[in-house]
């Protein structure tokens, strides 16, 4: 099968290396070939990672709100959350303060909710920008491993190499 645009990962089946990434483009460009661009489509999404619920309460001052407290695989987090699906157990997406949120178009910060504090927040389709759906928080399988990138979990989180290929390297077309 031709690959025009080879990732990172495809690469070890055909190529023994334990090269970084940044070395095998190097490697390309010293024999010869143009890589016009690396790009991991993955990147987006490096603030955030699978997290469980492990307790909500009712906010104090909002019938719709909730407080969460999510475990992130470092350290328990306090958020509040509107979300109708948003549960103890569940395993969703979580965006640390500092996350730039795609489908909001904003950064986000601690913010302070109708007197709670709240560090960060767990994230529908729509805000992390994958569909227009925002009925609830997204919820991931109870296998999910707590603290992954949602990125891997998506299965993007793999460079991709694109080469610009002259005629004059015509065995570059070929594994």
């Amino acid at each position: 099968q031709f690959i025009s645009r080879p990732t990172l990962s495809w690469l070890p089946a055909h190529l023994d290396t334990e090269a970084s990434l940044d070395k095998i483009v190097e490697t390309l460009i010293k024999i010869g070939l143009e890589v016009d661009t690396v790009e991991n489509p993955g990147t987006k999404f490096d603030a955030f990672t699978t997290a469980l619920v492990t307790d909500v309460q009712k906010h104090p001052d909002a019938d719709r709100l909730q407080i969460c407290t999510v475990d992130n695989g470092n350290d328990p987090v306090q958020v509040v959350c509107g979300a109708p699906n948003a549960r103890a157990g569940m395993i969703g997406v979580f965006a640390p303060a500092g996350s730039w949120i795609p489908g909001l178009d904003l950064k986000l910060k601690v913010a302070e909710i109708r007197g709670i504090k709240s560090n960060g927040m767990l994230v529908s389709e729509r805000e992390i920008g994958l569909s227009d759906n925002h009925e609830g928080i997204i919820e991931l399988p109870e296998e999910t491993v707590i603290g992954k990138p949602f990125a891997s979990i998506l299965g993007i989180d793999d460079p991709i190499i694109d080469i610009e290929l002259t005629p004059n390297r015509p065995d570059c077309t070929g594994v």
